[in-house]
């Protein structure tokens, strides 16, 4: 890394994402300026200026302590290299740290052209598209077929065993992935997808889900966990994630091999430095990747281990984008989240006699996360509520179409299903009828318990 110590320029962290993941990782704008680094944000048009303004104008919200914003019309290398141009000119930018999907290949480029710590451009590039990833790790891939655009009419089907999962090779949280059981189904669903969309139709590998979350340094994996996930598959053609569990109940075996395949795939991509997440199925023994992201992950995995470890995970990320010695400890405890089944309709209230309620998406911030002792008695930390008043709810086809969860954890060889039960039941969402019933509202409690995702214990 090459660094102008020389620079009258002030010091400066350049973070790339929009303002909803950002509200969740608000301690990476804290511990930059807590260490004397100006926090400079690259947004989009997703990115609403009047809410942003108002939080920046609050003096008691982290985002107040942002130097300087740029806005982008889209999140493309072409348009966000000219954009941070002038921010280039005004700070000595030490680091460059992508905040969700959208911004991971410019962060990447960005970072490389600095000549600071990063994925690196490759790593980034292939990171957000699943064909590059299967080209690169075969080896560690489900059979695949790809579809063009001009290739979908008529699309043979020959040699394919159904069922097959059809996605997007560009798109994430879920979106566009479709279960086909049929061949016959399969032109209905190719022809869903926009005129201009590559797709893979992938074997659906069978066993459980589990993410792997890294943390890497110039090449080398220095921590590494695995968090188990429940999917809402096994009632329809979607995978929506509906529970996380961090770390995973599973046999020392099983994490060694989903660890070693992780390990493969970063070195196989050149990933460099910073957080990765990769998605993979274990199915008899073997880890099967189903994409990898360089960046942190999404939903409150981040949180999730912070309680399991007690330590925050935002300035080991720092320390990694400013080249620093970096380092995490193993986790003590075991943290969950728990996403609610809702009922249909205009979102009116979410209420809880347990954990306290919080609408991150309406106040732009996530509740603090005080982690306990390891043995501590298991213990609800919050009820988070990612849609706002009025959002109407229906099947939760995608992560985005998700309403509420429930964050709770407790010492490692806690059983956790009794828990999920208590921590859920307490929770209400209450939404006006789509079909309005005679007081206009309908109420759901809690929804089924999936707190230890992929367990194999």
């Amino acid at each position: 890394m090459t660094t102008d110590t020389n620079s009258s320029r002030p010091p400066a962290i350049l973070f790339m994402g929009d303002m909803v993941i950002v509200a969740r990782q608000l301690r990476l704008i804290t511990e930059a300026h807590r260490r004397g680094y100006a926090p400079l944000l690259v947004v989009t048009p997703d990115t609403d200026p009047g809410e942003l303004a108002a939080c920046r104008a609050d003096a008691a919200h982290p985002l107040s302590l942002l130097a300087d914003v740029v806005n982008v019309a889209e999140p493309k290398v072409d348009l966000v290299v000219p954009a941070v141009q002038p921010l280039l000119r005004r700070y000595d930018v030490r680091g460059v740290l992508c905040i969700g999907d959208l911004f991971v290949e410019p962060v990447g480029m960005v970072a490389a052209c600095l000549n600071l710590p990063g994925a690196g451009a490759g790593a980034s590039r292939t990171s957000r598209n699943k064909l590059l990833q299967r080209t690169t790790v075969p080896h560690l891939s489900p059979d695949f077929r790809v579809v063009t655009p001009g290739e979908r009419e008529g699309f043979p089907v020959d040699g394919i065993s159904f069922p097959v999962v059809v996605k997007p090779v560009g798109r994430f949280s879920s979106l566009g992935v479709r279960q086909v059981k049929n061949p016959e189904d399969l032109p209905a669903i190719l022809a869903t997808y926009p005129e201009d969309e590559t797709v893979l139709v992938e074997s659906r590998v069978v066993g459980p889900e589990f993410s792997v979350e890294a943390l890497t340094q110039n090449g080398e994996v220095i921590w590494a966990g695995v968090t188990g996930k429940a999917t809402n598959e096994s009632t329809g053609v979607f995978f929506t994630e509906m529970g996380h569990t961090s770390p995973a109940r599973l046999p020392e075996e099983d994490v060694r091999a989903l660890l070693d395949a992780n390990a493969e795939v970063l070195r196989r991509i050149g990933f460099g430095d910073g957080i990765t997440h990769a998605e993979f199925r274990l199915s008899e023994g073997r880890a099967v990747l189903m994409e990898v992201a360089t960046r942190l992950p999404g939903d409150g995995i981040t949180f999730l281990w912070h309680l399991a470890t007690g330590q925050p995970l935002e300035p080991v990320m720092i320390d990694l984008a400013l080249g620093e010695p970096a380092s995490y400890p193993a986790p003590r405890r075991r943290a969950y989240q728990v996403y609610l089944e809702h009922p249909y309709g205009s979102l009116l209230d979410v209420t809880s006699t347990g954990a306290p309620v919080s609408w991150v998406s309406v106040d732009n911030d996530w509740p603090v996360f005080e982690p306990v002792a390891g043995d501590a008695p298991p213990r609800d930390h919050a009820v988070l509520v990612t849609q706002r008043p009025g959002a109407v709810l229906g099947p939760q086809t995608d992560s985005e179409a998700r309403s509420v969860s429930v964050i709770f954890d407790a010492p490692l060889d806690a059983p956790a299903d009794g828990l999920a039960d208590e921590y859920t039941a307490a929770v209400t969402i209450r939404v006006a009828d789509a079909a309005p019933a005679e007081d206009g509202a309908t109420e759901s409690g809690a929804g089924r318990a999936l707190a230890d995702a992929g367990s194999r214990s």
